[in-house]
């Protein structure tokens, strides 16, 4: 019984390395894990909406469904971010930028070759 709990659980922390990756047991500075994620895969349509909601009536233009890794979307974003002259950020596989910007991430993202879709209202 003891050796089915040790082989669960793992190293999560060491004095020597620090944060530990539980799946490969390596630093999570060089975890290989992080490397092998899949490229999300959806219906290669990119859809572009604005908005407000939770964000104390602020607008921001949220991009969805875009087939790339996450360095190839922290990319796109800062891509995006810098066509449009303000901030964002890249969360969860969804870019955020701050304002409304839909039209011109469209166009931005026409221009790239992604099939683009205005979602919303």
């Amino acid at each position: 019984m003891k050796k089915q709990s040790l082989s669960i659980g793992g190293l999560v922390y060491s004095t020597e390395g620090g944060r530990m990756c539980p799946a490969c047991r390596q630093p999570v500075a060089q975890c290989t894990c992080k490397s092998t994620n899949p490229v999300p895969v959806g219906d290669g349509v990119v859809r572009v909406s604005r908005e407000t909601k939770g964000r104390g009536g602020k607008a921001v233009t949220v991009v969805k469904g875009v087939a790339l890794d996450m360095t190839g979307l922290a990319t796109l974003g800062k891509q995006l971010r810098t066509a449009c002259g303000s901030g964002g950020t890249v969360k969860d596989g969804v870019i955020e930028i701050q304002g409304d910007h839909v039209e011109r991430v469209m166009a931005a993202l026409q221009a790239q070759g992604h099939r683009v879709k205005r979602a919303g209202g």
